[in-house]
């Protein structure tokens, strides 16, 4: 059964970091373009960032380059999104989602994913 699983969010303090997890079950993510997505109450869920097969990143939230990294773990079968210097406006429910196989570069669009973690919230306030 293929299955994503988002953990490491929390409540942080503004300026706080986190790093939040994507595990995979059932499927390897070496061979899928991974993306981190986020919704926050009352908005559409857009994507933050996105790692490729070859390891490339692509952001599409500026307010968080330089603040935001994205990774791959391939001995864990993992994904991390680094967060570092916080703001409250960061505040969301974060998913990790898979294109389908094969399709090996990146999109900021959500329909363009297949699989999807049941999302982890993060919540920045003081």
């Amino acid at each position: 059964q293929v299955q994503l699983v988002e953990s490491g969010g929390g409540l942080v303090q503004p300026g706080g970091s986190l790093r939040l997890s994507c595990a995979a079950s059932g499927f390897t993510l070496d061979y899928y373009a991974i993306g981190w997505f986020r919704q926050a109450p009352g908005k559409e869920r857009e994507a933050v960032l996105c790692i490729s097969t070859s390891g490339g990143s692509t952001y599409y939230v500026d307010s968080v380059k330089g603040r935001f990294t994205i990774s791959r773990d391939k001995e864990k079968n993992m994904v991390y999104l680094q967060m570092n210097s916080l703001k409250p406006e960061d505040t969301a429910v974060y998913y990790c989602a898979t294109r389908p196989r094969f399709y090996s570069r990146c999109s900021g669009a959500p329909r363009e994913y297949l699989n999807w973690g049941q999302g982890t919230q993060v919540t920045v306030s003081s």
